[in-house]
């Protein structure tokens, strides 16, 4: 898989709400419980009991989500021995829960490093275009209408699974499929897995419709193992809400410019004229 990093569409306006979505995934990723064990790599029993009770709280749960009413026995944080030996603590819940309002809190948490780093990248890449060119509000709606459509999409495909679903990928993934429809040529450097990474410069629709491909091949089981730990399928449904949220406005939009001219070759820079010689157009050394 590709890993962009940079694209050469300069956006107009500074994409503040991007920024600011990065800043409050980051900031609550390390509000939450275990963070510091998945850095160090201490994850013992206690830690990952507060994190499961924390997450059960705050993610959404595609069985919640559904019936719409809490489950009955959650996660305590608190460790217990039971016949099969240590393991955490179930009871009642002592809180109150909206599950449809979990959606929008599930958006800002991550299970670990790399999922922050990758859906983060992501939006880093390909969200100020778009917020560019929806503008500041309606972007932030279209963000969060991608986010909840995608887990929802994800819930209704598996109504009875108690795993909580977390992390921004719904709604970075509907931000990839807007910037597809609308910079699709668009020039994107990424690194490309090839014996090293590679740095490329590739069209936008190769690099975010390979991406689109591995994620409905995932979704349907296929591909590397421990694939299920993933909701590819909240990146598909994403994906396709954020295409059709953007096709109206492919249109009106202002092409991405010319990428720069190469280092070397014949169109690197313009060659002499000689005298009696009149130097054709594009010409080199």
């Amino acid at each position: 898989m590709v890993i962009p990093v940079h694209d050469a569409n300069p956006a107009r306006r500074v994409p503040w709400v991007t920024y600011a979505l990065i800043v409050a995934n980051v900031v609550v990723f390390l509000r939450t419980p275990g963070v510091a064990g998945s850095l160090t790599g201490d994850t013992g029993l206690a830690q990952l009991c507060r994190l499961e009770s924390f997450l059960d709280q705050w993610a959404a749960v595609p069985r919640e989500l559904i019936h719409d009413r809490m489950s009955r026995l959650v996660p305590t944080g608190q460790v217990g021995v039971g016949p099969s030996g240590p393991g955490c603590v179930v009871a009642p819940p002592d809180y109150d829960k909206s599950p449809p309002l979990s959606v929008l809190t599930a958006m800002f948490l991550h299970g670990g490093w790399a999922h922050l780093i990758g859906n983060m990248l992501f939006l880093w890449v390909f969200g100020d275009n778009v917020e560019d060119r929806l503008g500041k509000a309606r972007y932030l709606l279209f963000y969060g209408l991608c986010g909840y459509a995608a887990t929802y999409g994800f819930a209704l495909a598996d109504p009875d699974s108690p795993t909580p679903l977390i992390g921004a990928s719904g709604a970075v993934a509907g931000v990839l499929g807007a910037y597809l429809v609308l910079y699709p040529r668009a020039r994107v450097w990424a690194l490309v897995p090839f014996l090293i990474l590679l740095p490329l410069r590739l069209p936008a629709w190769s690099v975010l419709g390979l991406w689109f491909v591995l994620q409905a091949v995932f979704s349907y089981g296929a591909g590397v193992s421990g694939a299920g730990t993933v909701a590819y399928l909240a990146h598909v449904v994403g994906f396709a809400v954020g295409m059709l949220c953007a096709w109206p406005l492919r249109r009106g939009t202002p092409p991405p410019p010319d990428p720069p001219r190469p280092l070397w070759g014949p169109q690197a820079r313009p060659g002499p004229t000689w005298p009696g010689r009149p130097r054709r157009p594009g010409q080199g050394w």
